[in-house]
């Protein structure tokens, strides 16, 4: 792994890194049905996630770090939704994992937005 990227010092991007994995371990035991629905949009939503931070970091300024972690914020809103579509639909508990690390990954790239807004 190379280290020495930006990102890697971000506690954002780490937990992020963390949420990817709970995700993709919560939808394992989707239906097969779900394979190119609620399941892969999920992992796309979880993915989304640390790449932008990681791309926003790899960028020159402040400017356009804030641009990519807005989209980070708005892909945790969009994996939040999904986890509570999939515990309606019965895929997933109410105190699934995931939940308390998208809660937690939203506070830190909220923080960070502040931040580098300063």
């Amino acid at each position: 792994m190379r280290s020495n990227r930006p990102h890697y010092k971000l506690d954002a991007w780490k937990e992020a890194m963390a949420l990817v994995s709970a995700v993709y371990r919560a939808t394992q035991g989707f239906p097969r049905e779900e394979i190119y629905g609620l399941s892969s949009q999920l992992r796309r939503s979880a993915v989304s996630i640390p790449s932008n931070i990681a791309e926003g970091a790899a960028r020159q300024g402040p400017k356009e770090f804030g641009q990519f972690l807005s989209v980070a914020m708005g892909s945790t809103g969009e994996l939040e939704t999904q986890l509570l579509i999939a515990v309606d639909l019965g895929y997933l508990p109410e105190n699934a994992p995931a939940f308390d690390l998208v809660e937690r990954v939203s506070k830190l790239v909220y923080g960070l937005q502040r931040r580098i807004r300063s």
